[in-house]
């Protein structure tokens, strides 16, 4: 669409694209790379815990169970250490800030003049007259609205924590889902194991790659490193836990 405004023909747009800042950009891949890290430990953590529990008991509720209960556990564990941890870096930065704003202040109240006198620099400090703000009205106005404005962009611009837990905790849980599924879509013991790992495999190297993609690193290397550590950890706690697979049986053998 365009106007005519006298000699000047000027373009009108219905639609005004916002521009993202930097700092607003780096906020938001944080917050998702967070958030796949989050997915990735409540994937790994409750895989883990039910190969461990398939491992020394093949009942299959026995199995579904540990990891309901080890993935309501986890995302408990993330949602108050992320609240904690976000908490405590809010509360320094807020500090922080404060400090620097009020040095920032007494220096804007100090001028230092530098005086050529005799071959040599005489450095004085010039305090302007400022008039005082309980004297002046508009002055007093003018450095209230400025406080409150410095101190609300502040506050936007901190990470909040209870978000920060919320996101933890519904990240792990989402990444918990996947073994879950598996174990309740399969009935025999062998099929069920198999699934769960290969299922946690894809899921694995989706969850690496992205999370390389996000933080700007190669995706084949990240996803490879996040593959082999989870094949190691499934491995660990499945050898560790199969011992017990006759002792279990040789107890429910006696109560029955």
């Amino acid at each position: 669409m365009v106007q005519d405004c006298g000699e000047h023909t000027l373009p009108v747009t219905g639609v005004v694209k916002k521009k993202v800042s930097r700092g607003e950009q780096l906020q938001r891949a944080q917050w998702l790379r967070a958030a796949i890290l989050g997915a990735n430990d409540g994937l790994l953590s409750t895989t883990s815990l039910m190969m461990g529990v398939g491992a020394a008991q093949e009942d299959q509720w026995f199995m579904i169970l540990s990891g309901i209960a080890g993935a309501v556990a986890g995302a408990c564990s993330m949602a108050v250490g992320e609240f904690v941890s976000v908490a405590t870096q809010r509360d320094i930065e807020l500090a922080v800030n404060q400090e620097y704003l009020s040095k920032e202040n007494s220096n804007l109240q100090e001028i230092k003049l530098e005086i050529p006198k005799n071959d040599k620099t005489i450095v004085e400090t010039y305090i302007p007259a400022v008039p005082s703000p309980g004297r002046s009205p508009v002055l007093k106005v003018v450095l209230m609205d400025a406080r409150e404005k410095t101190k609300k962009d502040e506050k936007e611009g901190l990470p909040n924590p209870f978000k920060a837990g919320a996101a933890s905790a519904l990240a792990f849980l989402c990444g918990s889902l996947f073994p879950l599924v598996s174990a309740m879509a399969v009935k025999d013991y062998t099929a069920r194991i198999v699934a769960v790992a290969v299922v946690t495999s894809v899921a694995l190297v989706l969850f690496g790659g992205i999370g390389a993609f996000v933080g700007g690193s190669s995706v084949r290397a990240s996803a490879a490193r996040v593959l082999v550590g989870g094949w190691i950890s499934m491995a660990v706690t499945y050898s560790l836990l199969k011992p017990l697979d006759s002792v279990t049986d040789k107890n429910m053998s006696k109560e029955s």
